[in-house]
């Protein structure tokens, strides 16, 4: 009976939920306006920059570097039912997958992030050698804001699940406090997975 009350409280808004979302309702107006910024830019340089520059992005590595980023969702939330369940490490061999606690799905995350910054720093490497730096024209610097900022945020969240698994490994035992981290941090993976999507579709798709 204790178990489900334990399990119910988990799922149920706290403090620090709801402050994540404020939060993140803030960094949503901020990439709100980088996506103004990205339009409004290239409806008052025209099409014709952005055309040329666009030939330059590889839209099939990009597309394999979203899915993993995307994928990555999915483990995090894998990792988050774990935590819902107090489980924080697995209970058989790392290759029984269902099997698996919070702290290995959490550790594929954040491999996974790690793999879509990794592509993400290749691909700015080869636009720089191809002619497409910073200030090589307006949509050079829209294109490496945009991305860069959620670069960075993308960063933050990899620190973040890097903060998770070792205080959960330090600890005597997996208390309610950080399965509560734990799906907190998940809110800012998820969302940082959709603004990339967003991302995405607007400067390699919509061209």
């Amino acid at each position: 009976m204790s178990s489900a009350v334990t399990q119910h409280k988990i799922t149920r808004p706290n403090a620090v939920a709801v402050g994540t979302i404020v939060w993140l309702s803030s960094e949503l107006m901020f990439f709100a306006a980088l996506f103004a910024m990205y339009f409004t830019i290239r409806a008052v340089q025209g099409p014709a920059i952005w055309a040329e520059s666009t030939e330059l992005l590889s839209i099939p590595f990009a597309a394999v570097n979203t899915t993993i980023l995307v994928l990555s969702s999915v483990t995090c939330q894998f990792g988050v039912f774990a935590a819902e369940r107090f489980q924080n490490r697995r209970t058989g061999k790392l290759h029984q997958v269902t099997q698996w606690g919070m702290r290995e799905w959490f550790a594929t995350t954040f491999i996974m992030g790690s793999i879509f910054i990794a592509g993400q720093v290749y691909e700015y490497a080869l636009l720089v050698s191809e002619g497409l730096a910073l200030s090589t024209n307006a949509y050079s610097s829209v294109f490496y804001i945009t991305t860069g900022f959620h670069g960075l945020h993308v960063t933050g969240g990899l620190i973040a699940f890097l903060i998770v698994m070792i205080r959960v490994s330090k600890a005597r035992r997996f208390t309610h406090q950080q399965a509560t981290t734990a799906i907190v941090v998940s809110y800012y993976w998820h969302f940082v997975d959709v603004v990339w999507i967003a991302l995405f579709a607007a400067i390699y798709l919509i061209k």
